[in-house]
């Protein structure tokens, strides 16, 4: 039994998420972490809302709320969506914690102590009207690229270029609008994470399994222009965790806060902590190797925009540390999930936010296609058209099918309990050699990660037992040969259970269902699969389960078509 550590790249907190935002990160990881217990790993899944910086305080001011409460209501509310999605964390925490402040200002202070921290003095804007400084997100002007006149101090919405706040045309705070704003010399935190680019370049220079999306842009903020640059930790906010030496105050940084990007993937060992004081278990087996965890396998999940900091930022506060804490072993990055031709807009109201999917269809539909379409190698596309032929296709035709023609013929020619009779023949005797080999290339998949042909092996798996009903027809053998049909269809019973078992990890409810209809506990692998298929005996009730897959008909998908286009550039 292996020991997994998996963490998803934590969700901001300032808004529902798109589907691309679920398939980036939660979705793959719960995909693996049910598998790896599926195969009697011991499994740490772990994943958190990320809640500090300009965004949460700017959407708690648009809604009227203290930031505070603003957070813990859109923790709720993403926890809350999580589940309904199948996402089976360990624990889903939250980076406002007491444990990610106490971490956070621990891992500030070790890095000082050895040397890597740096104050920094630069010129930042300050608003008069709002009596503080204003990070860039705070400031909006008139683009001088384009003319936009919603552009942000840091880039332009509506052409992309990237910017500085002097570079805005009548720049205006974005808090309370007012014009009335001056450049000020502040004092920050800097992380010297160009002493550690000999490190984290061999470092990741080990990692000769990482997938290529992974390693190419960790090594492009590695060695292109400049190379790795010094970072800063801390910002002139007001939420946040608040800048200490340890547990001690910091000369000079009084009312300041660290920058999110220094505190969110701490919470990765935070909310494990949060995990632990809640339910009595040991944390630092989980993620100091002093504490036995260096026989953990430590494996995250992130969109690709999320790259450099996982394999740079974070691992250079890690190693700066000079602790024994838990580096990452495997880091799966994706590419993005577009929306019909376009991306998908909050703004715009363009694209099915993922409330909205769980309203309109069960998770399994978004979770099967979602994951079989899953942008690794390139950006993917979502459309209506490709969903719903694919969904009815997979999970309606094959699937769902296959589950319904054969607990429907045995309830009318059997009864509803696996009927006794016949012997194998050359037929099953194929189709157990073709399953065992579609079986452990589906188990090389998974344990590889490689989403999309674990997909496709698994599609393969269903088809098999389709093809061998129909090839062998046994509504037809019955009106010859009862026992014959009878063998025929006992086998296929047991193989619903089999694909219950196989197919937990992508469609956890419809899993579920079968699993309940085949009127059994058993989860068992098929390792052996002559013996899965005889795990159910002659005799065994079942009862006929409802249908799995309700068909999208065309009327639906246009109607969806419609009401998630928003609108267009």
């Amino acid at each position: 039994m292996a020991r997994i550590l998996i963490t998803s790249a934590i969700p901001y907190i300032n808004g529902i998420k798109h589907l691309g935002n679920l398939v980036g990160s939660q979705l793959p990881a719960d995909l693996y972490a049910r598998y790896c217990r599926a195969r009697g790993d011991e499994v740490m899944f772990i994943c958190a809302t990320d809640e500090h910086g300009t965004p949460a305080e700017l959407a708690a001011k648009k809604a009227g709320k203290p930031v505070a409460e603003f957070c813990a209501e859109m923790h709720e509310v993403q926890a809350g969506i999580g589940a309904r999605f199948g996402l089976s964390f360990d624990h889903f925490g939250r980076s406002s914690s007491a444990q990610n402040r106490a971490l956070t200002q621990h891992f500030a202070g070790r890095l000082a102590d050895e040397g890597l921290i740096e104050e920094v003095s630069e010129s930042q804007v300050y608003s008069h009207a709002d009596g503080r400084f204003l990070p860039d997100r705070y400031i909006e002007g008139t683009c001088p690229n384009c003319g936009y006149d919603k552009a942000r101090g840091d880039q332009c919405e509506n052409c992309t270029k990237q910017l500085d706040p002097t570079d805005l045309i009548e720049p205006r705070s974005a808090i309370s609008g007012s014009t009335d704003l001056e450049v000020r010399d502040t004092k920050h935190l800097y992380l010297k994470q160009s002493q550690l680019k000999d490190k984290l370049s061999a470092w990741i220079d080990s990692k000769t399994d990482w997938p290529v999306l992974t390693t190419s842009i960790a090594k492009k903020w590695l060695h292109d222009g400049d190379g790795l640059q010094d970072r800063g930790i801390t910002r002139d906010l007001d939420w946040g965790v608040p800048v200490k030496r340890g547990t001690e105050d910091w000369p000079g940084m009084e009312g300041k806060v660290f920058y999110v990007w220094f505190d969110a993937p701490i919470e990765y060992i935070a909310a494990t902590h949060e995990w632990a004081d809640k339910t009595g278990g040991d944390w630092e087996r989980w993620w100091r190797t002093d504490k036995g965890a260096d026989d953990v396998k430590y494996v995250q999940f992130m969109g690709k925009d999320n790259v450099p900091f996982h394999t740079l930022s974070f691992p250079a506060t890690i190693m700066g540390s000079n602790e024994p804490w838990k580096l990452v072993d495997y880091i799966k990055s994706f590419n993005y999930l577009n929306y019909d031709g376009g991306q998908f807009s909050t703004s715009q109201g363009r694209g099915i936010f993922q409330d909205q999917a769980l309203d309109i269809l069960p998770a399994d539909y978004w979770r099967w296609w979602l994951l079989s379409h899953a942008p690794e190698n390139s950006d993917a596309e979502f459309t209506w058209e490709a969903f719903q032929t694919d969904a009815n296709k997979d999970l309606a035709d094959v699937l769902g099918n296959f589950v319904s023609r054969v607990t429907k013929f045995c309830r009318s020619k059997f009864s509803e309990a696996l009927p006794e009779g016949g012997v194998y023949g050359e037929a099953e005797t194929k189709l157990i050699g073709d399953l065992t080999t579609k079986i452990r290339a589906y188990e090389a998949h998974m344990a590889d990660m490689e989403v999309r042909k674990s997909a496709t092996e698994l599609r393969g798996i269903w088809v098999a037992g389709n093809e061998y009903l129909q090839a062998e027809a046994p509504w037809t053998t019955f009106k010859t040969d009862p026992e014959k049909a009878a063998m025929q269809i006992r086998l296929a019973l047991n193989l619903i259970r089999v694909y219950a078992v196989l197919s937990a990890p992508f469609i956890p409810e419809a899993s579920a269902k079968m699993l309940s209809g085949m009127n059994t506990l058993d989860t068992s692998w098929p390792d052996d699969v002559d013996a899965a298929l005889q795990a159910l005996p002659a005799g065994h009730e079942f009862t006929v389960p409802e249908v799995l897959f309700a068909k999208i008909t065309d009327e639906q998908s246009a109607e969806w078509a419609e009401r998630f286009a928003g609108t267009r550039d």
